[in-house]
């Protein structure tokens, strides 16, 4: 029986699935994306375990669930270490099942940075990508997948159609409140996104961890990166401001470097410690608090 309730909260065999599924929807530019057809292939066992996923997403990513897990995991007394030590006790979410790849989290992590790093950008924004998917510990914290991967979204709001299978947000309660299933729920025009309560996950946790550290830009690229429906389709215009609509292009900067950077070629780890230790003494106090 506890396999079996296992198995219903986490249907992925690893986080990287999500990852890769997200690589499907939104090819390198210049590689033709699959057709909503083959994408949406349910005899695939793959995608059937990503199908599972996004049900289990859109049904329990509720207003009220975020407001609790904010309140739990907000308080930040499930961990203190280092940062170096924190990133490599986020290995532990390495699946060996996985055949896909034999890189760990931070060898990832290191892979998106080091890109960053050979174009030149700001040491900020390479911090930023060498801590951006920190926020995944919570699977550490016994978090199910669902409230800690997948696209990102307001909740309080009517959902997107744009999001990914969004049929399965008929499940969601909030879909009936009439509190939450309007246009703006309970927002208004052009709030701001400061004011918007996003679904929860890694991305919403990463960034109350680092937003008295970080310049704003990295800030957003923390905690809309996974917020795809705004990316590509643009369908929270509605209650964006002019400051984030200025400040999204950090995020689409950001992006091609999460999504493009993987290779099977692994980092020497040892060779970039320090500079990396060096870097988050620059912006980060001496440990972090998860």
């Amino acid at each position: 029986m506890k396999a079996q309730e296992n198995e219903d909260k986490n249907p992925l065999s690893s986080l990287e699935e999500w990852e890769d599924d997200v690589l499907k929807r939104y090819p390198e530019p210049g590689v033709p994306a699959k057709s909503k057809e083959e994408f949406r292939n349910y005899d695939s066992p793959e995608i059937d375990s990503v199908r599972e996923f996004y049900r289990l997403n859109h049904k329990y990513q509720t207003y009220d669930n975020v407001l609790a897990k904010k309140e739990n995991f907000l308080k930040f007394d499930k961990k203190e270490m280092p940062w170096w030590s924190a990133m490599e006790y986020l290995n532990q979410l390495v699946d060996d099942s996985d055949p896909d790849t034999s890189l760990d989290q931070l060898q990832h992590l290191l892979q998106t940075a080091e890109a960053i790093r050979a174009d030149g950008h700001p040491d900020w924004f390479v911090l930023t990508g060498f801590i951006h998917d920190l926020g995944k510990v919570l699977c550490l914290f016994g978090e199910p997948q669902w409230n800690v991967v997948g696209d990102s979204f307001p909740v309080g709001c009517r959902f997107s159609e744009n999001i990914v299978f969004s049929e399965f947000f008929a499940d969601n309660p909030d879909s009936k409140d009439e509190r939450f299933n309007t246009k703006y729920g309970v927002y208004t025009h052009q709030c701001g996104l400061e004011n918007i309560h996003m679904s929860w996950g890694h991305d919403e946790y990463l960034y109350n961890i680092t937003k008295n550290y970080l310049p704003e830009q990295a800030l957003y690229m923390i905690r809309y990166h996974s917020f795809y429906s705004q990316h590509r389709e643009r369908s929270y215009d509605h209650i964006l401001n002019a400051h984030d609509q200025e400040m999204f292009k950090w995020v689409d900067k950001f992006n091609p470097y999460d999504l493009y950077s993987k290779s099977p070629k692994a980092p020497v780890v040892s060779e970039l410690k320090p500079y990396y230790e060096d870097l988050i003494a620059k912006y980060l106090p001496a440990t972090v608090s998860l």
